[in-house]
């Protein structure tokens, strides 16, 4: 019943660098300065209080440490379309094709839907059209213009393996995926969606979403796909598609196999989210739309921390989370990819409100006393 997809490596080293996208949130230095986010500097990171009201700990000393865990099941559909990566160590698994900072790794879910070819596709060949064919820059020092580029190469690694899928015979033309990455680089994560998986950060043990859902029922994209000359029916796209953004689904994006002479509503078009990591940000949780359809993000987040507290173990808390969906009666595929920025010990501590119990104990010499006192006691009552 598992249906579980992964690429894991677990060495020493890192590799590639991350990106600006969205900096909603980070006020970067002048591009002349050593980055911050990357490596050690005197240059000031402002956080904007609207973006992120929780108080960061901004610790330029801090490096996470990763380690994930993830969980795939088919759920209470007839086929699993949904396929995942992950990669706790991506300068290992690259090897020399990268230099970049440390640590680093890479996460992927992709959630299919017309058939599973799409997600498999984009399982198969995410990592050669990012890091391989994408002219991924190579990192010497991490400023702002070497963080831009490293934005654009991931976006244009998702609007090539679009075109690719539209070329591919072996993928049929109704198949499409949506695609969540995630890159750790450094204290750097950057996270690029399209369609309505979702990323969401544990900070202190407060949700932060790190992606928007793509759907009809979101203003923005609502606005942009009339813009463009398509139409939302009954929350669907066009009134085929629940998502706005997606790889693959050609013919939709063009139908009866004829070239494209107006733009698309739906896109390929990534959307960014670019976070420091700190001290308080404990641990990533993406997953695809099963999860979020049955479960807010704080509560994903709430469950997932408990599991952790217990038991330490981000695999047992990704199942556990796509059981607690199951158990919610969600009708999708599930797949959960829980990825921890620090050492086990962190979670070793008690949950708040959790109370200890002491025990005491009572010395030989005091129990005798009291002993003798009782029988005391008895003898005097019996005169």
């Amino acid at each position: 019943m598992v249906a579980e997809t992964e690429v894991l490596h677990h060495v020493q080293f890192t590799c590639v660098a991350a990106a600006v996208a969205d900096l909603a949130d980070l006020d970067l230095p002048p591009p002349d300065a050593v980055h911050p986010h990357l490596g050690r500097s005197s240059t000031d990171v402002h956080v904007d209080a609207s973006t992120n009201p929780l108080h960061l700990h901004l610790d330029f000393d801090f490096l996470p440490t990763i380690r994930s865990g993830s969980f795939a099941d088919i759920g209470r559909r007839r086929y699993m379309e949904d396929e995942h990566i992950r990669i706790d160590n991506l300068a290992s698994h690259l090897g020399s094709l990268l230099a970049c900072p440390s640590p680093s790794a890479f996460y992927g879910v992709f959630d299919g839907h017309g058939g599973a070819d799409a997600a498999a596709y984009m399982k198969r060949h995410a990592l050669s059209f990012l890091f391989e064919h994408g002219d991924f820059p190579q990192w010497s020092q991490a400023d702002d213009m070497y963080m831009q580029s490293v934005e654009k190469c991931v976006r244009r690694a998702f609007l090539q393996a679009d075109l690719a899928l539209s070329d591919d015979a072996s993928v049929n033309r109704s198949s499409g995926t949506t695609a969540l990455t995630a890159l750790v680089l450094g204290r750097v994560l950057l996270v690029a969606n399209a369609g309505d998986c979702r990323a969401v950060l544990c900070r202190k043990g407060t949700a932060v979403d790190l992606s928007h859902d793509h759907r009809p029922a979101h203003a923005p994209e609502r606005e942009r796909v009339i813009h463009c000359g398509g139409f939302i029916d009954d929350g669907y796209l066009n009134g085929v598609l629940s998502v706005t953004r997606a790889l693959g689904d050609w013919d939709l994006k063009c139908p009866d196999n004829t070239p494209c002479s107006a733009p698309s509503p739906l896109i390929a078009e990534p959307e960014f989210k670019q976070t420091t990591l700190t001290p308080d940000d404990e641990f990533l949780i993406i997953g695809c739309d099963g999860i979020w359809d049955v479960l807010s993000s704080q509560q994903a987040v709430s469950i997932v921390r408990r599991g952790l507290r217990r038991h330490d173990d981000p695999e047992r808390s990704a199942r556990d989370l796509a059981m607690e969906a199951l158990q919610l009666n969600t009708c999708d595929n599930l797949t959960v990819i829980v990825v921890c920025f620090s050492s086990s010990e962190s979670f070793s501590t008690p949950e708040p409100g959790s109370r200890l119990r002491c025990c005491k104990s009572i010395s030989v010499e005091a129990l005798c006393k009291l002993r003798s006192w009782l029988e005391g006691e008895d003898a005097d009552g019996n005169n």
